[in-house]
């Protein structure tokens, strides 16, 4: 903490006083130049000497120049705050300084977040910069951190209400004036201290605000085991406040993001892996942990997720926190929107709620309202939208962590899964009225919208929820896990495993399950929506892992084949993410299943279908990749089984036909090596890395890896660029080995999708990689000594 500096009125701080307004007119003639005094106090901020702060001048001085200048009186403020802040002061005069002060600058603050402000003149300095300059922010953090200071042995204290003034006066600030939240960041001991100020309900609302703006901007992460008695702060909190509280954990449990894009390669991800295995958890990670160990946190959570709109708070708790909406949510805008919805539905019921003015409140702190009005439906449910959207994310996040299994056994005890579907019809998924409410500025299809945010954030956990967990069919109710059954038994074959051991306690109940409510609206999804997409990867993520007959069949049943061939085919999408999610989940849906290869031959029954159908195929092999990978996995399978319906369908499918044909293959193969680079290879495009892969080890169970391998060379030579192609899969390749072999994750799950044990996919790329050119396998007998480039180190551009 800063050093507190002595009092005004002590000898020692006039003798300073009188120095520096010497040293401020030194030089200028006897006379200051306008500006010269805003800059050097510029200079001292970012330097820390000569100028900093108001009480460095005289009071007459300061009066002189604010006639000129129109400081609106501030520095003055500032000096008298500052002789009225010591250590031994009530602070009685200190919060009517404060009154004073307060409004000059929340009038600002209000005209910056409803974008009414118009551009200042370079000639004028709004006031929130004029109180900055003199100091005011460093003096507000002092008094607000008078409580850690002890005099002979006994802690300072400050009331609630000022602490509520210096946090709004703070918000409004950083608001305003750039840099300041950045400074406040840096001051590591306040940013801590902040959190302890949570637990009165009267600045709750102001500190985590002020809190999240702060951590928004702050380089380093907080950790939060740092936070005094952070399990009592927490467990302490309301519902409301916990979701409030959720906005700042956001920022607290996700990886930081650099925001360079070279940071998204798998290169810089290995490279910043193997540095965080030598540095130990994340500061993420350890906020994560620390969460966790907070008894019943992620029981409260789920059970706010799940809430319904009627067992929220009362019309005074929820306007009382509108009374003070600088500090609410995303300030003005959401107020406007809530106000606006407000005062429809208020003129249509003949019923009146009066907003009055930021500050004016009756004496017991809550705005006007009419005995007989109750809080309008339309602002009951946006209240719970955004609490929920920020609890789903914290959930999401949780689950994708290091206790994924610990949090996945918690939020399916605490029946997340049917707390959200019985919540789907009628809050996540509800249909929109005609006033439906946006964010000011925006549309009911920007991403921005709150309604929208929830259903993301809702896609985002059920993709989470199912990825590779035997948990996944919570998602369904008694009757579908029945029908799972069913399917097993009609096809004799063993019955999946945790679909047995799924607790039918904690499933979905009503008539529909999540997973069937998805796929209802996702088939009446609009062609232009931003939902496919999201829609479409928490399906696919239900399929994902080892393939599954009965899972397949439940939604093949239900339409899904047909309705993803519709919007590649007939609607003809242009989004590539959202081809590239129906690709994924097609390849998901129809591999290894002949039923569902018939009833794509049934639906794609046209050469001119099947024509667009390869067009947007080949459009782009980093979206559709995973679909060729699936239709060449089952077409090795299906060549391989001897059964009449297997062959009906090789000998009528247009897919299985055109995919089984080689100069197909070796044209997908050409070009899944070709646009992928050591250097370019992220998440995303590593796909087509291990495609080319599943093509040429089906190549060698078959003893035509040499014939694949020759024909590579070829087609390099007909391009005129001999050795390119080769050198290039050969680097990929020493990549690959470098990064698989290290992550069984990832592993397991090549070895999940493809059914192809990991050690054959080992050989295969050791066999390739053999140094012998003698090796009719080895790819470097198949590249000219000219042009031989395989030791090429990954980092070379």
């Amino acid at each position: 903490m800063a050093a507190v500096p002595a009092a005004a009125g002590s000898g020692a701080g006039r003798g300073r006083r009188a120095a520096a307004t010497v040293a401020a007119w030194g030089g200028w003639g006897g006379r200051p130049r306008p500006g010269n005094i805003l800059l050097q106090l510029r200079q001292g901020q970012l330097t820390g000497r000569g100028l900093v702060r108001a009480v460095q001048f005289t009071e007459t001085f300061l009066t002189e120049r604010d006639k000129q200048s129109k400081w609106s009186g501030i520095p003055q403020l500032l000096l008298k705050l500052y002789a009225s802040s010591h250590l031994h002061s009530d602070f009685i005069e200190c919060q009517n300084i404060l009154k004073e002060i307060s409004p000059l600058l929340s009038m600002e603050a209000m005209a910056f977040v409803t974008e009414e402000r118009k551009l200042t003149q370079e000639t004028t300095y709004p006031n929130t910069y004029i109180f900055d300059l003199f100091g005011g922010v460093d003096l507000l953090v002092e008094i607000l951190m008078r409580p850690t200071i002890s005099i002979r042995g006994q802690k300072l204290k400050i009331s609630d209400e000022m602490s509520k003034d210096c946090l709004s006066i703070l918000y409004n600030t950083c608001v305003c004036t750039e840099g300041v939240t950045k400074r406040l960041a840096e001051k590591n001991d306040f940013v801590i201290f902040l959190f302890t100020l949570m637990t009165s309900k009267k600045t709750f609302l102001q500190t985590a605000t002020l809190i999240e703006d702060i951590l928004g901007v702050k380089k380093e992460m907080i950790r939060l085991d740092e936070v005094p008695n952070l399990s009592s702060l927490v467990s302490n909190f309301d519902q409301q406040q916990l979701a409030n509280f959720c906005r700042i954990l956001a920022v607290t449990i996700s990886e930081m993001d650099t925001g360079n894009d070279d940071k998204h390669t798998l290169l810089a991800k290995n490279a910043q892996q193997k540095k965080s295995l030598s540095l130990g958890p994340s500061a993420a990670e350890i906020n994560q942990a620390a969460l966790l160990s907070i008894p019943g946190f992620v029981e409260r959570l789920c059970k706010l997720a799940t809430r319904k709109v009627s067992e929220s708070t009362g019309t005074a708790s929820f306007l009382q926190e509108l009374e003070e909406w600088y500090t609410w949510l995303d300030n003005a805008l959401v107020l406007d929107a809530l106000m606006r919805v407000a005062n429809e539905e208020s003129e249509h019921n003949q019923a009146s709620i009066v907003f009055p003015p930021p500050g004016a409140s009756e004496e017991n702190g809550l705005p006007h309202t009419s005995t007989r009005t109750q809080l309008p439906q339309s602002m009951k449910i946006m209240h719970e939208i955004m609490y929920k959207l920020e609890v789903l994310y914290v959930l999401c996040v949780l689950l994708m962590g290091r206790q994924r299994n610990q949090v996945h056994r918690m939020i399916a005890e605490f029946k997340l899964i049917p707390g959200l579907n019985n919540l789907f019809d009628k809050l996540i998924w509800r249909k929109h009225s005609a006033s439906a409410l946006v964010l000011h500025g925006h549309n009911q299809n920007c991403d921005c919208s709150p309604d929208i945010t929830l259903k993301i954030q809702f896609l985002r956990l059920l993709q989470s929820f199912s990825d590779h967990h035997e948990n996944k069919y919570l998602l369904l109710n008694n009757q579908e896990l029945n029908e799972l059954s069913a399917i097993s038994l009609k096809a004799n074959i063993p019955e999946v495993e945790a679909v047995l051991n799924t607790d039918r306690s904690l499933v979905c109940d009503g008539k529909r399950g999540l997973l069937t409510r998805l796929l209802q609206v996702m088939k009446k999804e609009p062609a232009e929506s931003s939902f496919r997409f999201w829609q479409a990867r928490a399906v696919e993520s239900f399929l994902r892992g080892t393939t599954s007959y009965a899972d397949q069949m439940f939604l093949l049943k239900r339409g899904l084949l047909e309705h993803i061939l519709y919007c590649i085919v007939d609607s003809e999408c242009k989004s590539r993410d959202v081809l590239q999610s129906y690709f994924d989940l097609l390849g998901e849906l129809m591999k290894f299943n002949v039923d569902a290869f018939k009833r794509f031959n049934k639906y794609i029954n046209t050469d001119a279908k099947f024509q667009v159908f390869l067009k947007q195929i080949n459009s782009s092999l980093v979206d559709s990749n995973m679909l060729v990978r699936c239709v060449t996995l089952s077409l090795d399978r299906f060549e391989n089984q001897v059964d009449m319906k297997v062959a009906e369908v090789l000998s009528e499918c247009r897919l299985l036909a055109y995919i089984s044909q080689v100069p197909t293959q070796m044209s997908f193969l050409f070009r899944l090596i070709n646009i992928i680079h050591v250097q370019t290879l992220t998440q995303e495009n590593v796909s087509c890395l291990n495609t080319s892969l599943v093509i040429l080890m089906l190549a060698r169970r078959k003893e035509r890896l040499p014939l694949y391998l020759r024909l590579l060379q070829r087609m390099e030579h007909s391009k005129k660029y001999p050795g390119f192609l080769l050198n290039n899969f050969h680097n990929l390749l020493r990549f690959w080995q470098q990064h698989y072999l290290h992550k069984d994750k990832d592993s397991t799950c090549l070895e999940n999708s493809s059914c192809i044990s990991f050690s054959y996919w080992k050989e295969t790329v050791s066999i390739l990689l053999n140094p012998d050119r003698q090796s009719p396998s080895a790819l470097v007998s198949y590249i000219e000594e000219p042009y031989m480039d395989i030791d090429r180190d990954f980092t070379e551009e």
